[in-house]
């Protein structure tokens, strides 16, 4: 059972609302990686970890929340069918092996009594897995990184590092990338410094 997981209705929608955010944006074109492109770091945005044509609400039907209560059976299928279809959204598969840097929130995982953080998952909005349930899969990377990173819990940072298209489940979330980080750096936003 994942720790964040939860069949009320306020979470519910809450999920269905974050997921939609990424709806229009993805009609974006992902980045395309080339074989020219391969050795160097680039610059990503969380959309490109998405296949163009996935709609995570596709399978859900035209469930119209409002009608839903809490306590509602309906409510608790439809999470669990909602958390399916994110534990097992398709990943990028151009992406594996792409040399990237990328924003997100520190969800730590494996910490050293020093409190430095040896593994966390990077994910792209404040509270995911912890205070609301869990992005799609294509949203989550499990991040080793090189050395330990300095830093707490939603946290925001930049990783940088070879992506991998490799499922796991850290019980927080489901991810479909691994990255073996070679730097962790506090986020500041594109141009400053």
């Amino acid at each position: 059972m994942k720790t964040c997981f939860s069949a009320s209705l306020a979470r519910l929608a809450l999920t269905a609302v974050c997921i939609t955010a990424f709806v229009p944006a993805m009609a974006a074109e992902p980045t395309v990686v080339t074989k020219a492109q391969a050795g160097a770091t680039r610059e990503i945005v969380w959309d490109d970890l998405m296949p163009k044509d996935w709609n995570p609400m596709k399978d859900l039907g035209a469930n119209d929340l409002g009608q839903l209560q809490d306590g509602d059976p309906r409510a608790a299928e439809l999470m669990k069918k909602m958390q399916q279809a994110f534990d097992n959204a398709p990943v990028n598969r151009a992406m594996d092996g792409a040399q990237v840097k990328i924003p997100g929130y520190i969800v730590p995982l494996e910490q050293k009594k020093s409190g430095e953080i040896t593994e966390f998952l990077l994910v792209p909005y404040f509270g995911a897995c912890i205070h609301t349930p869990p992005p799609p899969a294509n949203q989550i990377l499990h991040v080793h990184p090189a050395k330990a990173a300095k830093f707490r819990s939603m946290d925001a940072v930049w990783v940088t590092g070879t992506l991998k298209t490799a499922r796991s489940d850290s019980g927080m979330g489901v991810a479909g990338y691994r990255m073996d980080a070679q730097s962790v750096t506090a986020y500041s936003a594109p141009g400053t410094k």
